[in-house]
C-alpha cells in the first residue's frame, strides 16, 4: 500500500490560517494613513490572494492608478502588518491534526503563499513550530507570484517528486490556476476566503469541507 500523494503543497492565508482580520487591519491602517476610507473586513475575502500590490490595486479607489502610491502602500503595509500579523490570526480548526496526519503517513508538506516571504516565514514558524515543512515560500523577487507555476514547480523538483504525485491545496482561484498550470492535483478547501463555485470554475479537481476529509483524500492509501 502507498499514499495517494507524496507531497502536499499548501497555500497559507485562507487555507492553513484564518488571517483575514489581521490583513484587513493593516491594510485599513494604510488606507486611513493616506486619506482613504477603510473597507469592511468582509470585503477583504475578495481583495486578498494575489499579493500585496494587487491587494492595494483592489482596495484603493478604481480611479487611482498611481504607481508611486502603490509602492508607498506596500511600504506602509509592511510596517503596520509587523504589528498585527499575529493578533487575531489562528490556524483553522483541525489544521494541526491534518498536518500531523500527513507527517505521520510519510507525506512531505510545503507552504507556498503570495504573502511577502518575510511574513510567510514568520507566520509558519509562529503558528506551526513543530511541523517539518519541506519548503516554505512566500513572494519575493525569486519567483513570479502565483498563479505563475514556477515556484510550485520548484518546490516539487526540490522534493524530487513528480507532478502526478503532488497535491496542491488552496482556497482561491489563484491557487487552483497555479495547481493546474503546474500539473498538480488541484484541491480546494471550502473553509477559506472564496466559494466552492469559484474553486471548481478555476480548475479544482475536488473541494473539501473539513481538514479531516482533506487528510483522508491526500493520504488515500492505494495498492
Amino acid at each position: 500500500m502507498r499514499n495517494r500523494f507524496d507531497l502536499a503543497i499548501f497555500d497559507l492565508d485562507g487555507t492553513l490560517l484564518d488571517s483575514l482580520a489581521d490583513i484587513a487591519a493593516a491594510t485599513n491602517q494604510v488606507l486611513v494613513e493616506l486619506g482613504f476610507e477603510p473597507r469592511p473586513i468582509a470585503e477583504y475575502q475578495t481583495l486578498v490572494g494575489d499579493g500585496v500590490r494587487v491587494l492595494f490595486q483592489r482596495a484603493l479607489p478604481e480611479t487611482n492608478e498611481d504607481e508611486a502610491l502603490g509602492t508607498r502602500c506596500m511600504e506602509l503595509f509592511d510596517r503596520f502588518y509587523e504589528d498585527t500579523w499575529h493578533n487575531r490570526s489562528r490556524p483553522y480548526k483541525g489544521i494541526d491534526n491534518l498536518l500531523i496526519s500527513l507527517e505521520s503517513a510519510g507525506i512531505s508538506i510545503a507552504v507556498l503563499s503570495n504573502k511577502p516571504d518575510f511574513f510567510t516565514q514568520k507566520c509558519v514558524a509562529h503558528f506551526f513550530p513543530e511541523v517539518r515543512f519541506q519548503s516554505v515560500l512566500g513572494h519575493s523577487p525569486r519567483f513570479p507570484r502565483k498563479p505563475d507555476p514556477a515556484s510550485a514547480r520548484w518546490i516539487g523538483e526540490s522534493a524530487g517528486v513528480s507532478s502526478d504525485r503532488i497535491a496542491y491545496v488552496g482556497d482561491t482561484n489563484t491557487d487552483m490556476k497555479t495547481a493546474v498550470s503546474a500539473g498538480f492535483f488541484a484541491m480546494g478547501v471550502a473553509w477559506g476566503f472564496r466559494t466552492e463555485r469559484e474553486l471548481f470554475e478555476s480548475g479544482a479537481d475536488a473541494v473539501y469541507s473539513t481538514p479531516s476529509e482533506l487528510a483522508a483524500a491526500i493520504i488515500g492509501r492505494v495498492p
